[in-house]
């Protein structure tokens, strides 16, 4: 499904990831793993397209993707959920869906919307709320949904729990276990390292943008409870 080949990237003269590798299975999961500035963000955005690598390779499906620009990833079915959500506040729940699906043809508009709303049925009980006005769990949920919206193959989630409250964790770590179910492969960063690498199936270990260690996630060495962020 997707293969990373010695992605090196760069901040101008700042080398924020060297030479990360790894490759994902349709309904595989993998937890990048590390402390603030290990270099996990830039390996997302770098697969999202709106980091461009040094270079390496991003393979999606036997495609070369990594000189495609991040919206037509995302029509090959590239979601991201980025740290912080940015969801649009002054939009309504239904135009934020919306917009997060608008590269795909609008004749299955429709039934991507009601994909998300029988994941989430608040959001369909909000839908023409502002999302400005949402909890940050809701808004966490509109962004989950907004990346839905494409139909993904691989959905890039960046902090997932940041921010939130442990029952909102919870239904968050659900909604990616749906996911898997569908053959979605899951990239996901995650403050609580031990939630990230109990789901994964793979882990990456990044330390000061170098790969420290990888692996089947349960043999991660970082241990329960370890602060590693």
């Amino acid at each position: 499904m997707l293969d990373v080949q010695h992605m090196i990237s760069r901040y101008g003269p700042v080398t924020a990831l060297h030479d990360a590798s790894f490759t994902l299975e349709g309904g595989e999961a993998l937890a990048l793993v590390g402390t603030n500035g290990a270099g996990k963000t830039t390996l997302v955005m770098s697969i999202a397209g709106h980091v461009i690598p040094e270079s390496g390779h991003v393979i999606l499906d036997n495609e070369n993707i990594t000189e495609i620009p991040s919206h037509i990833r995302a029509r090959r079915g590239i979601g991201l959920v980025p740290e912080g959500r940015r969801v649009f506040p002054d939009l309504t729940v239904k135009e934020n869906l919306i917009t997060g699906g608008y590269v795909l043809p609008r004749s299955s508009e429709q039934q991507r919307l009601n994909d998300v709303y029988d994941i989430f049925p608040r959001l369909h009980e909000r839908a023409n709320q502002l999302a400005g006005s949402l909890s940050g769990g809701e808004q966490q949920m509109l962004a989950f949904g907004r990346a839905i919206m494409l139909n993904p193959k691989v959905m890039l989630i960046d902090e997932i729990s940041l921010g939130l409250m442990p029952k909102v964790i919870n239904e968050c770590y659900a909604v990616l276990e749906k996911l898997r179910e569908k053959n979605i492969s899951i990239i996901l960063v995650d403050q609580n390292s031990d939630a990230a690498l109990s789901f994964a199936d793979k882990a990456i270990w990044l330390e000061s943008g170098h790969v420290k260690w990888q692996g089947l996630a349960r043999d991660c060495p970082l241990s329960k409870g370890s602060a590693v962020y």
